[in-house]
């Protein structure tokens, strides 16, 4: 199976929050793994806003050694608009969804906003 590792996932992980040892199961594990850009970037945030930008590098190091990092192109984000006009989910995750149905890839998550979509692997609470 391969598998998309959303932001949430690689957030919860790295905080040590209630679901991180769900997210320790797909981060260690050995599941062909993809990232957005987008995961990246929302990563790169969340870790730059509570820790500082040399935290932010490694972590953006880390995430990349484990996912393959699949950039938004024209047809992820047409597929995108999409998904945001018939899902009504935020564009971020609209984003998010098409990289993953683009490689037959399950999203790995605990956003609430992917909680009925049966492309995901929910692991939230």
């Amino acid at each position: 199976m391969t598998v998309l590792i959303d932001s949430w996932s690689w957030i919860e992980y790295w905080r040590g929050g209630p679901s991180s040892m769900k997210a320790a199961e797909f981060i260690e594990g050995s599941e062909m793994a993809l990232a957005s850009t987008i995961n990246l970037t929302e990563t790169y945030f969340w870790v730059l806003g509570h820790y500082g930008e040399k935290k932010a590098e490694e972590k953006r190091e880390t995430l990349k050694k484990r996912c393959f990092l699949i950039p938004v192109d024209e047809g992820i984000g047409i597929e995108a608009a999409r998904l945001k006009q018939s899902l009504k989910t935020s564009l971020a995750d609209s984003l998010i969804l098409s990289t993953a149905r683009s490689r037959r890839a399950k999203v790995v998550t605990g956003d609430p906003d992917f909680k009925q979509i049966p492309d995901a692997i929910f692991i939230g609470h």
